[in-house]
């Protein structure tokens, strides 16, 4: 399962990259579950050229991975706004509520977090 998500988080960000029949033997098999014997019968290729076309993919992307680090710092930047917002949290006092809730609502979409307000 991990794998999977680690492969849709790449997918995200290099799936462009790829060539098309790689881009939908990825998105057919991460994101519509195919097996690869329906993705082979859908796309008129034989499994293993599903099989593949699917490994091929994930070896450019870990690739690219390893020369941008795009996933990496992605994440990285996501725990460090996360521990941001939990500290303005903490802030919140009687009378600066209005001012730590602007900022937590700012930061927000940037966690996929909605804020609440609740005064």
């Amino acid at each position: 399962m991990e794998q999977l998500l680690y492969l849709s988080a790449l997918f995200d960000l290099y799936g462009a990259l790829l060539t098309e029949k790689q881009q939908e033997c990825l998105r057919m098999h991460l994101f519509e579950d195919f097996s690869l014997s329906e993705i082979g019968e859908e796309l008129g290729i034989s499994r293993q050229a599903v099989y593949d076309n699917i490994h091929r993919s994930q070896k450019a992307m870990e690739a690219y991975e390893e020369k941008l680090g795009l996933a990496h710092r992605y994440q990285e930047e996501r725990q460090e706004l996360a521990k941001i917002y939990e500290s303005i949290e903490g802030l919140r006092q009687p009378g600066n509520e209005a001012a730590a809730t602007e900022v937590l609502d700012r930061l927000a979409p940037f966690l996929g977090r909605s804020q609440e307000v609740s005064l």
